[in-house]
């Protein structure tokens, strides 16, 4: 047999890594469900929270629409909607902490009230 080429070893760390995603998605580790701010575990998508998070009530429903990238999952921090999406690998990320994926929506909103420090929530039209 033939030594392999540079193109056979890639192919198969390609197909490695969508074999490994696929396991992890299907079965993801407790690590990732841990709450990203040291609290306790949040609950996962799509059930309702409402809590009040640092003096900001913050709040996640399901929402009819889905048309949006949150999945159809609402967010609101003070009754202003924080814009959600969710990514391939199951993290959340806000257009307030766009570049710290988070493992929920609720952590998520706590990561903006952080992020915010005090500040209103703009409407992003």
């Amino acid at each position: 047999m033939p030594d392999p080429t540079r193109r056979h070893a890639l192919r198969g760390a390609a197909g490695l890594a969508v074999t490994a995603g696929a396991f992890t998605a299907v079965s993801p580790s407790r690590a990732s469900a841990a709450d990203h701010h040291g609290g306790p575990a949040p609950s996962p998508a799509p059930f309702d929270f409402d809590e009040v998070y640092r003096g900001r009530r913050i709040q996640g429903r399901p929402s009819g629409g889905g048309h949006h990238h949150g999945a159809g999952y609402a967010v609101l921090v003070d009754g202003v909607e924080l814009h959600v999406m969710r990514n391939a690998d199951g993290t959340w990320i806000s257009v307030v902490s766009h570049y710290d994926p988070v493992p929920s929506p609720r952590a998520a909103a706590r990561a903006a009230v952080e992020e915010l420090q005090g500040a209103p929530l703009v409407p992003f039209n």
